[in-house]
């Protein structure tokens, strides 16, 4: 398989074997991922490895119990990690100054790469992988299940296993490429061009349009999956976790 028939085929796993990863090829796997790019080599970024069946079902409600946190080998918790770097600065006479908030999102960007050149990796060697969308949701509960100091703050989590044979195989449809790439500069689509990018995914998602008793699957999204109600109540839960954290 050439490298751009995997990432077009590649997909999500969430049902995983009861086989374990052992300690040397996750540690393997990880140390590989941190040869990532990052802002100034600075590497503010840390990740928490769950792979203790007690610690994971502890977990589990934060990720609003999703069967892929107690079932997968490992759940890896990566989280932006300025601890790290500001004691060393301290230890160094030098007085850190990224208690703000261009230094979180330099944070954020940094442990998204990594956490996403990990998947890459495992994926390569034969494990599959799950974003677990819910780490900013309950960033607090997981900080505290984790013993996490100040200054680090959970970001991204991803389970990861072997995958089940019965684990449905093949890419996950997307909307077209040319409803992405703009040259030169944006191309704002026509409501002719947004119908025809959605109209696949439309069609093969149609089912929960029914399921939900909606008009159509936009609303799905907008009403069900990702109300603005809950939207904002972790926003808030977020923000506030940001600001004790000095960000």
């Amino acid at each position: 398989m050439s490298h751009l028939e995997y990432f077009k085929n590649r997909h999500t796993i969430r049902k995983y074997q009861s086989q374990e990863i052992s300690k040397e090829k996750l540690d393997e796997m990880l140390a590989a991922a941190f040869h990532a790019p990052n802002t100034g080599n600075m590497q503010w970024y840390s990740v928490v490895v769950t792979c203790d069946e007690n610690k994971k079902q502890e977990l589990a409600p934060a990720h609003f119990n999703q069967p892929s946190v107690t079932g997968a080998a490992a759940v890896l918790t990566f989280c932006i990690d300025l601890n790290r770097f500001e004691h060393w600065c301290k230890i160094n006479n030098a007085q850190p100054g990224f208690n703000n908030f261009q230094s979180f999102i330099a944070g954020i960007i940094d442990t998204s790469i990594v956490a996403q050149q990990f998947c890459t990796i495992a994926e390569l060697s034969g494990f599959g992988t799950c974003y677990l969308g819910t780490t900013a949701y309950n960033a607090p509960l997981i900080a505290e299940i984790l013993k996490l100091p100040k200054r680090v703050v959970p970001v991204i989590t991803v389970t990861v296993g072997l995958p089940l044979e019965s684990e449905p195989q093949g890419a996950t449809t997307r909307i077209p490429a040319q409803a992405i790439i703009h040259y030169e500069q944006y191309q704002h689509p026509t409501d002719e061009d947004i119908r025809s990018y959605y109209k696949q995914i439309e069609e093969e998602s149609h089912k929960f349009v029914v399921e939900n008793a909606k008009e159509t699957l936009a609303q799905v999204f907008t009403d069900v999956r990702y109300p603005k109600e809950s939207a904002e109540h972790f926003s808030k839960i977020y923000q506030e976790f940001i600001k004790e954290n000095e960000f």
